[in-house]
């Protein structure tokens, strides 16, 4: 009988415990476990798609700030470029003049040498590059003549001009330098915040592309419907006031008259405004760009109203101050619609909660609602001229 009895496994238990063998593969198991677990949440923390759509619109909206501010040290540098050239040429030229000046004075001194009526050092104090209070050399100016005396005098009086001018010069090119800085380090923001929104819209399926499409089709039907309910409020705002002056102009009174001439005026330049705005539609949006082939977005409005013949700044952030700030429902067309806290984006209202823009980098000057990022985004309206 014991000869067909089958021997043990290795793996047997013992008093209730796992043999190594046993044991060892159960830890296996535990671990490839624990494995699976630890990785499980990796796919869990690919963040949804309303939060990619988030991250890449705040991705443009910190471009479009970075833009602003690079829009801003272009400027800066460019008038300072300019203003160092002239400091520039203006040191030239007078230092030109104080040569022909320090020539005539030496002449003076070495005839004075000459003929023995100064001392010698009088040629070394003339033409110093900076004479030492030379009013004090009382013994020294005894001995001149009065030519020679308003040639010390023109001498020290251009020195002390272009001297002055040098210094100019100088602190001119060092905020000259410190503009460029400013420009370089928003350029790099600007292109940095881009690569990040492309790389984050790079990682999105063919499937994920479709339903953020989705996600922004539905966003432009909300912002549609409440640009439509503007309209509806604008134009019952507005009959009722051509309904007032109507009341008014029987009584005699001239205040509307005048209001009428004013909006006229706006409406004429408005027209012009809007004319260009419109012959700008599919030109791509490129930050830094003031046309004619492309635009950013304070970029268009500059050169729309500058086609009425209003000279607006450069960006969005001067561009909000000048002009007479209006309430949303009193917004003409031609009025500029600034966006977020930080006004780093503008559009040109067209009427109708509409309005025309150059929206982000990848997209086309188009016409648009100006609820297209919610009405919470709109910061202000503004009414240039």
């Amino acid at each position: 009988m014991a000869s067909h009895r089958k021997s043990r496994p290795s793996g047997s238990r013992v008093a209730g415990i796992r043999t190594p063998a046993l044991a060892t593969a159960a830890l296996t198991s535990v671990a490839l476990l624990s494995q699976s677990a630890n990785a499980a949440p990796a796919a869990d923390d690919k963040p949804s798609l309303e939060e990619v759509e988030k991250k890449v619109g705040d991705l443009y909206r910190q471009a479009e700030s970075a833009t602003e501010k690079y829009n801003s040290a272009k400027e800066k540098t460019t008038k300072q470029r300019k203003r160092v050239d002239t400091l520039l040429d203006d040191v030239a030229q007078r230092t030109q003049k104080l040569n022909e000046a320090r020539e005539e004075l030496g002449s003076f001194a070495s005839a004075q040498y000459r003929t023995g009526a100064s001392a010698p050092d009088t040629a070394t104090f003339l033409l110093a590059d900076t004479p030492q209070d030379y009013f004090d050399q009382t013994q020294l100016m005894d001995r001149m003549t009065g030519r020679q005396k308003e040639a010390v005098d023109d001498f020290v009086t251009q020195q002390s001009a272009t001297m002055e001018k040098r210094r100019e010069a100088t602190a001119s090119l060092e905020t000259l330098t410190e503009s460029q800085g400013d420009l370089k380090s928003a350029k790099t923001t600007v292109q940095q915040k881009l690569a990040d929104a492309r790389e984050l819209l790079s990682k999105l399926t063919a499937e994920e592309k479709a339903r953020l499409a989705e996600i922004e089709r539905q966003k432009q039907q909300e912002a549609e419907r409440k640009a439509a309910e503007l309209a509806r409020q604008q134009a019952a705002e507005a009959a009722a006031q051509e309904t007032a002056q109507q009341q008014e102009s029987g009584t005699g009174t001239s205040e509307s008259s005048d209001t009428s001439v004013a909006d006229s005026s706006y409406a004429t330049k408005a027209e012009k405004v809007l004319a260009f705005a419109r012959s700008t539609i599919g030109k791509p949006y490129v930050w830094g760009a003031t046309g004619p082939d492309s635009y950013d977005c304070s970029g268009l409005t500059q050169a729309a109203w500058n086609a009425a013949g209003i000279s607006l700044p450069r960006t969005t952030w001067d561009q909000v101050n000048a002009g007479t700030t209006v309430s949303l429902s009193a917004a003409q067309p031609g009025d500029l619609v600034f966006f977020y806290d930080d006004i780093s984006h503008v559009g040109i209202y067209i009427g109708n909660g509409m309005m025309i823009h150059a929206p982000k980098p990848g997209a086309y000057v188009r016409e648009e609602s100006i609820f297209y990022d919610g009405e919470s985004s709109i910061h202000s309206v503004v009414r240039p001229a």
